[in-house]
């Protein structure tokens, strides 16, 4: 049982990269606190992801901003933490000539600044490891970071407890909240204000307020590859994702893609499926994903599906497919609406979801709002104090 004596200014409820992102914000504020989970470690979509710190390709506007600030803030705690960047910067190949238009309209908007067009003979020249014969060129990013997601969570949590005084509690299931009272299946812990990071929980704790955001769970497929016999240094994305990331999609030249895609690869539209590729630091790579929507996804990987991925990765490298040597499912919260949503079910709580499967990107730049929100001040005075 918990010592009632405790007393912390937050409670967060959920240590995925959404909870430990609100957990940093907070302890750069000076607060003192507390994260409770009902798992021993993270186990859902924050460590079943390629650990892609995306800009590039979000939603204009709101959510490009977010991911930018949210690539900054993993980089300044990257070292410190521990956590190893392993490559930086990404490349979407453009295998057709309507996914080049696409590229280039990018590069016309805000959001291209800083990027490339690769002409073919430069895709080729930076980049042999893909296949390159017929490439109609590139769009390269610096934005990018990668990271072991495997990793890096834990050890942003153990570095949350050991140089931020977060405390954590584990294998601890929230029944109610009532600030400053939060009931929990190992007693009670007491916290000035909650902040509920519930991940693809629908049910537990506040399903009316969820249910207000037409939210439906995804599942996603992903596999890892042995190690290639050479190395990426940046992350490889192609024309599908092109056709999905929002960034990208909502340019009106999006729509010629489109049209090509549904009469070149309709199996891979109706299958939600694009093509990332990240390599680890063993070499191995980590190939994905799909998109599949219910309320409650059923557990089981589809081969064809993975044939649709490894279709793609086959047309973007060329030559022999390296081995299979993990596959596994990930499932995070969605709404076909939003990328977001925070929620204030009672003065003193917070309900905060990522509806878009976007936690890695912008997750540290939501909790930031949140923070400066729900402590009464400007996300600039919470930056002065970080």
């Amino acid at each position: 049982m918990m010592s009632r004596q405790e007393q912390f200014d937050l409670a967060i409820v959920g240590a995925g990269i959404v909870g430990l992102a609100h957990a940093l914000a907070a302890v750069r504020r000076g607060l003192s606190v507390v994260v409770i989970d009902r798992d021993a470690q993270a186990n859902g979509a924050s460590v079943r992801n390629f650990g892609f710190i995306t800009v590039s390709g979000q939603e204009r506007g709101q959510v490009w901003r977010r991911a930018m600030r949210s690539r900054d803030i993993w980089l300044e705690v990257a070292e410190p933490a521990g956590i190893d960047v392993i490559q930086r910067g990404a490349v979407v190949v453009a295998r057709r000539p309507e996914a080049r238009a696409v590229a280039e309209a990018f590069l016309r908007t805000e959001m291209g600044e800083g990027c490339l067009l690769l002409e073919p003979d430069e895709l080729r020249g930076q980049y042999p490891q893909l296949a390159g014969r017929d490439f109609a060129g590139g769009l390269w990013s610096p934005h990018e970071v990668r990271v072991e997601s495997r990793e890096a969570i834990p050890r942003l949590a153990a570095w949350l407890a050991e140089r931020h005084g977060v405390a954590f509690r584990r294998e601890t299931a929230v029944r109610s909240i009532e600030p400053p009272d939060i009931e929990t299946s190992r007693g009670v812990v007491h916290a000035g204000k909650v902040i509920v990071c519930p991940g693809d929980d629908l049910a537990t704790l506040y399903p009316e307020r969820i249910a207000q955001y037409a939210v439906t769970r995804c599942k996603l497929q992903m596999m890892r590859l042995a190690e290639p016999g050479y190395r990426l240094p940046v992350s490889v994305m192609s024309d599908l994702g092109l056709a999905r990331y929002a960034g990208y999609a909502a340019l009106p030249e999006a729509a010629a893609l489109r049209r090509k895609l549904e009469v070149d690869q309709r199996d891979a539209l109706d299958n939600g499926v694009h093509l990332i590729v990240v390599q680890s630091a063993d070499g191995t790579l980590v190939v994905g994903d799909s998109h599949h929507y219910a309320t409650t996804p059923d557990p089981f990987a589809s081969e064809r599906v993975d044939e649709i991925i490894l279709d793609e990765f086959s047309a973007v490298f060329g030559g022999p497919t390296p081995r299979v040597l993990e596959r596994w499912t990930g499932i995070y919260a969605s709404a076909s609406d939003r990328t977001m949503f925070a929620d204030a079910p009672r003065e003193n709580v917070r309900l905060v979801m990522i509806t878009s499967g976007t936690g890695a990107s912008t997750s540290f730049a939501i909790a930031e709002e949140v923070i400066a929100e729900l402590f009464g001040s400007t996300i600039a005075d919470a930056r002065k104090i970080a």
